[in-house]
């Protein structure tokens, strides 16, 4: 059983940093690729990032490239998202998932989710 647990959220002025974490529990999990997703009020789960289990191949939609960086720790247990410059329209719930499939930005393929950390962006 894997089991995934965020951190890190909280409420920042538009323009500031948040680094949220995944941390994970489970005997394999350090050979899942993961992943980071996003969820407003109102709106559909969004894609905000992912990462092959070894850390060599990472994704982005536009809407956050550049601002936003995925890695992992070196036990390959552990999941950071880096969030610069945030914006208003960065405010979500945050949820880190896991396959053992690389499944990108297929937010229905990954088989393993957080409970989600909220994020705040005042502007």
């Amino acid at each position: 059983q894997v089991q995934l647990v965020e951190s890190g959220g909280g409420l920042v002025q538009a323009g500031g940093s948040l680094r949220l974490s995944c941390a994970t529990s489970g005997r394999t999990v350090g050979s899942y690729n993961m992943g980071w997703f996003r969820q407003a009020p109102g709106k559909e789960r969004e894609f905000v990032a992912a990462i092959t289990w070894g850390g060599g191949i990472t994704d982005y939609p536009n809407s956050v490239k550049g601002r936003f960086t995925i890695s992992r720790g070196n036990a390959k247990n552990t999941m950071a998202l880096q969030m610069n410059n945030l914006q208003p329209e960065d405010t979500a719930v945050y949820y880190c998932a896991a396959d053992p499939v690389y499944s990108g930005s297929r937010w229905n393929e990954y088989i393993y989710w957080g409970p989600g950390t909220q994020v705040t962006v005042s502007s």
